[in-house]
C-alpha cells in the first residue's frame, strides 16, 4: 500500500545549511527505522534499485506561502534553520509490508525525543497520513485502488515537478523528462510494488503536448545535478482500449507517492499529477 506521510518537525537548535542535504535526511529516516527494526534498516540501506521509499527536502512552513504560485517545494537552503522553527518533510512508502513494520514507529512517536539531523537536534511534533487541505502531499491508497479509481477516458496527464528531477541515461543523466523516461520510472516501481504488472506495451500511444519546465541544480556534499522543475502535460492518442487508459491513469495518479527519475530518497523527483 502507498502512503505519504508528514512529518511535522520542530528543531530544538539550529540546523546547519551543510546538514539540510538529501544524505542527512536519508540517514536521519534509516535513524527512525531503526529505532524499531535494526534489520530492515539495514535492507532499505542496502537497496540498490527501485528503492521502496522516497523523501522530500525538509520545508520551512513559512516557505510554502513563497512558492503558492508555482506550488514547488524547496530543494535548496542558502542558511541555516533556527530553533524553533516550523518545518514538514514528507516520505513516502511503497512496499505494503513497510508501514505495518513501522506502524509501531508512527503510532508511538515521542514528542519529547530528540532525532539527529547532523549535528542539529529535532523533535517530531506530529505524522500526517491522511490528506489534508492545507497540506497536499499527506494521503495514502492501495494499489488495488489506484487501479479501480483510475479513469479509462481521460487522455490528458499533468504532471508537475515539484523538486529537480533527472534521469539516468547511459552513463550521465538527462534533466529533459521524455515520455519514456517518466512513464518507464512509474512503471518499473508499478510492477515492482503493486502486485499488478503492466506491459511496457501500454505507454506507446503517449505523446507530449505541453511543457512549461526549466532546468535547476541540486547540490549535496558530494555531487551536483541539474534536473528540471515545472509542468508537463502528456496526451493519450489514437484508438486504444479504456483499460490501456486505465492503466496509464493508474501509474499518472502512482507518481504522488513513487517519484520520478532518480535519487527520489534523496529529495529529488517529487511530482504530483495535476488536474
Amino acid at each position: 500500500m502507498p502512503y505519504s506521510l508528514v512529518l511535522n518537525l520542530l528543531p530544538r537548535s539550529p540546523i546547519p545549511q551543510a546538514h539540510l542535504s538529501g544524505r542527512h535526511l536519508h540517514a536521519l529516516f534509516l535513524d527512525l527505522v531503526r529505532s524499531v527494526d535494526p534489520e530492515l534498516a539495514a535492507i532499505l540501506h542496502q537497496q540498490e534499485s527501485e528503492k521502496a521509499f522516497t523523501l522530500s527536502p525538509l520545508q520551512v512552513a513559512s516557505s510554502r506561502r513563497d512558492n503558492q504560485k508555482t506550488q514547488l517545494l524547496q530543494w535548496q537552503h542558502d542558511r541555516s534553520i533556527p530553533a524553533g522553527t516550523s518545518c514538514w518533510w514528507r516520505v513516502s512508502l511503497l512496499d505494503d509490508a513497510l508501514f505495518s513494520k513501522l506502524m509501531h514507529l508512527w503510532l508511538n512517536l515521542n514528542p519529547s525525543q530528540a532525532w539527529h539531523l547532523g549535528a542539529a537536534d529535532l523533535q517530531v511534533v506530529s505524522v500526517l497520513g491522511t490528506p489534508q487541505v492545507s497540506q497536499p502531499w499527506a494521503n495514502f491508497v492501495t494499489y488495488t485502488q489506484l487501479w479501480e479509481q483510475a479513469s479509462d477516458e481521460k487522455r490528458q496527464l499533468h504532471f508537475r515537478f515539484c523538486t529537480p528531477t533527472t534521469f539516468r541515461q547511459t552513463k550521465y543523466d538527462c534533466a529533459l523528462p521524455t515520455k519514456d523516461f517518466v512513464f518507464l520510472s512509474l512503471l518499473r516501481k508499478w510492477n515492482h510494488y503493486s502486485g499488478n504488472p503492466f506491459s511496457e506495451a501500454i505507454l506507446e500511444p503517449i505523446y507530449p503536448s505541453y511543457f512549461d519546465i526549466r532546468t535547476e541544480i541540486a547540490i549535496d556534499s558530494r555531487s551536483k545535478l541539474i534536473g528540471c522543475v515545472g509542468d508537463i502535460t502528456f496526451q493519450i492518442l489514437g484508438d486504444i482500449e479504456p483499460i490501456q487508459i486505465q492503466q496509464i491513469n493508474a501509474l499518472a495518479d502512482f507518481a504522488l507517492y513513487a517519484g520520478v527519475g532518480r535519487k527520489t530518497p534523496m529529495g529529488m523527483g517529487m511530482a504530483q499529477r495535476v488536474n
